[in-house]
């Protein structure tokens, strides 16, 4: 089966699994702390044991995030730029870590750093290659665009912001131009006028298409033949040590994944016909979905799996159905969950198998127990989903200033709702619109992947050609909507140190402790985030002072600087 092309070969590292791995083996396997060699062989009979060292890292992350995460929230964001100039607009749009380019952008806060992914985990050249395309959007393209070029207009809006904006550089009313229906009211339209994107977000558009694009080239330049040996030719293919001792359990039978898949696309066509008035979406387009998800799932869950990135299906699917089917934004949404998230969570299921295959778990028992923990999760994420919804302020930056309950990723969903389902995607990229040109990104992605499959091929000596993968680098630049030049500087930074530097000079220790460091901190930050809500959250406890009040202290950058744009709490120009 498909899945097998992604779980079995060596190769297919699913680096996440191994955090997991590590943490497992700790809690349950005898540590002997005379692994560790010193480097001229003799053996450390001191070395401390990994579950001492997990236990120590975890009561210090625990410790340490009372401060970002309560006492001095400014540690999750130090912007120093923004405060030695405190009146420049021009320095707090390049100083900003959250709004701004994050040039000397530092964090203290684990959840921080990790909000990527662990950086602990992913290896040197992934981290290279993300750096690579977040340093040429951030620091060369975007400041050319936004302070040269004037790309869109772009003086005229924030640098780095999710909202809409009219042409006059005002905040977008869309409750305006949305009728009863939930449908676009084209006359409202009109008057209002069209839509304006930030210069990142318009450009994380064009990104996201090239990202997608060379996903689908580099997959079949360097893993094409491998799919077709994996599906053809199983036989024939090399078996490492874990595949081998796995042939020992009985493998999911086939039926079983159909059987599951016909119940639930049964159970989603029953959806679209009976709940039509809600859903919006015709039963067509849901098997539209499912197809795209299907085609898609093998080239992406092979990125995942080499390089721990994983490109987005959310574009095309909101790009197809908002050609197809415009002005309305709950059907958009819809196919957009079943089109991507649907994928993202088949994407999760094979990950699971492969823990399953390095921990030596039955097959079977990881499906059974997939089924089950996604029938408990779905039904509790929907309790807990619809009690939120009901909370004054939640997901509203304006209300929220200072916590971290504004929703930035559900922010972008409910942005891409407005603007391929409610406005259409022929309004926002079609040929007379005003981003027309950010469609030639789908042709730059599907060429890329071709030039470095042409210079590995020319050059075959340069091992280090195969590792440019551009499906990350492009992934990179395409995430900086919602995810910050600060997370971008404080994940690099800590990546180089431990996958180059302490990897290549403290290998002994890395192979260790680096896996359990990153489990530990995670774990840290997690309890307190727990025990901060329960003893002071819902009593709504708070500090009042200078590092509480205004975490980043950088409120000019989201100032348009365009001549005679006024925006409230902005310089006039």
């Amino acid at each position: 089966m498909g899945w097998k092309c992604v779980v079995e070969p060596a190769h297919m590292w699913w680096l996440d699994t191994l955090v997991q791995i590590s943490l497992f083996r700790m809690l349950h396997e005898k540590d002997n702390p005379n692994i560790l060699e010193n480097v001229d062989g003799s053996v450390n009979k001191h070395q401390m044991s990994r579950s001492k060292f997990f236990l120590i890292a975890f009561f210090c992350s625990f410790l340490w995030y009372l401060f970002p995460g309560y006492l001095f929230q400014t540690l999750r964001n130090i912007s120093w730029v923004c405060w030695v100039f405190p009146h420049s607009v021009t320095a707090h749009q390049i100083g900003s870590g959250r709004q701004g380019l994050g040039v000397g952008a530092l964090t203290l806060d684990w959840s921080v750093v990790a909000f990527l992914s662990s950086p602990l985990i992913s290896p040197f050249f992934v981290i290279a290659n993300v750096f690579l395309g977040y340093f040429v959007a951030n620091y060369i393209v975007i400041p050319i665009s936004y302070w040269v070029l004037n790309v869109y207009n772009a003086k005229t809006f924030p640098i780095y912001s999710m909202d809409f904006f009219t042409a006059n550089g005002k905040k977008y009313n869309i409750s305006a131009v949305v009728d009863h229906k939930l449908e676009l009211d084209i006359e409202q339209y009109r008057k209002q006028g069209e839509i304006h994107l930030s210069l990142v977000f318009s450009l994380a558009f064009g990104f996201g298409f090239a990202t997608l694009a060379s996903t689908v080239t580099q997959v079949a330049l360097f893993y094409g033949r491998e799919i077709y040996e994996c599906y053809w030719a199983s036989s024939k293919a090399k078996k490492d040590l874990h595949t081998k001792l796995m042939k020992s359990y009985k493998d999911v039978p086939s039926w079983w994944f159909y059987v599951l898949l016909v119940v639930t696309m049964l159970v989603s066509v029953f959806l679209c016909i009976f709940l039509e008035k809600e859903i919006q979406m015709p039963f067509w387009a849901f098997l539209l979905a499912a197809a795209l998800a299907f085609s898609f799932t093998l080239p992406i869950s092979i990125i995942t799996a080499t390089t721990n990135r994983t490109p987005g299906l959310n574009v095309i699917t909101q790009y197809i159905m908002g050609v197809i089917y415009p002005g309305r934004p709950i059907a958009n949404v819809c196919f957009k969950v079943y089109g991507y998230v649907s994928m993202t969570q088949a994407i999760a299921f094979l990950s699971d198998f492969k823990l399953g295959h390095y921990m030596k778990i039955p097959p079977r028992s990881i499906f059974l127990v997939q089924l089950l923990g996604t029938m408990i999760t779905s039904t509790v994420n929907m309790i807990v989903a619809w009690w939120l919804l009901h909370l004054d302020g939640m997901c509203n930056p304006d209300k929220l200033s200072n916590s971290p309950w504004t929703c930035p990723v559900d922010h972008i969903f409910f942005d891409a709702s407005v603007i391929w389902g409610l406005i259409g995607s022929k309004r926002i990229f079609g040929k007379e619109s005003n981003y027309s040109e950010l469609n030639w990104f789908f042709l730059a992605g599907l060429l890329g992947p071709v030039v470095v499959w042409g210079c590995h091929k020319a050059f075959p000596k340069y091992s280090w050609i195969p590792l440019i993968k551009l499906p990350v680098i492009l992934g990179a630049a395409a995430q900086m909507a919602r995810v910050s030049a600060l997370n971008y500087n404080s994940w690099i930074l800590v990546g180089t140190t431990f996958n180059f530097f302490v990897f290549k000079y403290r290998k002994k220790w890395w192979q260790r402790y680096n896996y359990i460091l990153s489990a530990a901190l995670d774990a840290g930050v997690a309890f307190m985030v727990v025990f901060l809500y329960f003893t002071l959250g819902i009593e709504n406890k708070t500090i009042s002072w200078w590092g509480n009040n205004n975490p980043e202290h950088c409120d000019l950058a989201l100032c348009p600087i365009a001549k005679g744009v006024t925006v409230d709490g902005c310089p006039v120009f």
